[in-house]
């Protein structure tokens, strides 16, 4: 079959499977729906503070796209870190609500309206590199928490993005296969994951503020706005909701 002509914002970086099949939604949290990957890494930069250390800017980089567990490997591996994992997730929490308080929630463009309009049309997970208590903050911040039938946080999968597993967690909680599902992603790491667990990815640019390589998704679009066009017209199948 004939591949369709696309825009730049829906630009195609790989063989498009004409139909997909899709039942349900996969969704990165941090720069994907909330711009938060600077927050993410201030609020850690906070918390080292507090006990005499410093962030180097390696570790930072570090942080976008990667899970809670992994990052916390990270700074251990650098130097002696005197607080356990439990209270440095402590510690960055109080963070994260403190320049939430200060900066408000940065939304990205669309984020609320297509989460919603997505879960009028697929079952929707969220797949992300955040402690849940932090997830929660960001969901509750956008105010769609009720929108995910399933959410999956830092430690509760085997190993985080680049790694399948929490991709292939995330659909087996849904009760579905990999093909039926699609990613929205901003990372190379999240990207990595989602087609490594045999998953659709779409990497959306607006919230790469770091310059992630976005090469290697099925699709790249400008905004989240782009993906309601993108999935009504190229992505339909049995498992997909009717409104």
């Amino acid at each position: 079959m004939q591949q369709a002509s696309h825009s730049p914002s829906q630009r195609n970086s790989g063989p498009f499977p004409d139909p997909v099949a899709c039942a349900a939604i996969c969704f990165d949290l941090d720069g994907t729906l909330v711009d938060s990957e600077g927050d993410a890494a201030d609020a850690i930069a906070v918390a080292l503070r507090s006990v005499g250390r410093t962030m180097t800017m390696d570790e930072r980089a570090f942080v976008v796209g990667h899970a809670f567990g992994e990052i916390y490997d990270q700074l251990i591996a650098s130097g002696p870190l005197p607080l356990s994992r439990e209270q440095l997730e402590d510690a960055i929490l109080a963070a994260r609500v403190d320049l939430l308080a200060q900066r408000g929630a940065q939304i990205l463009p669309g984020a609320q309206d297509v989460v919603r309009w997505a879960a009028g049309h697929f079952r929707l997970a969220l797949v992300t590199g955040s402690t849940r208590r932090e997830a929660l903050l960001m969901l509750d911040a956008l105010g769609v928490a009720d929108c995910f039938s399933v959410t999956l946080c830092a430690g509760e999968y085997g190993h985080g993005k680049p790694a399948p597993d929490p991709y292939l967690a995330g659909v087996a909680a849904l009760g579905l296969a990999p093909r039926e599902c699609v990613a929205v992603e901003d990372s190379t790491a999240g990207i990595t994951s989602a087609r490594a667990a045999g998953l659709y990815c779409v990497a959306v640019r607006a919230g790469n503020r770091f310059a992630q390589d976005q090469s290697h998704a099925h699709r790249i679009l400008d905004s989240l706005a782009d993906l309601p066009v993108l999935l009504s017209t190229h992505i339909s199948g049995p498992g997909r909701r009717t409104p």
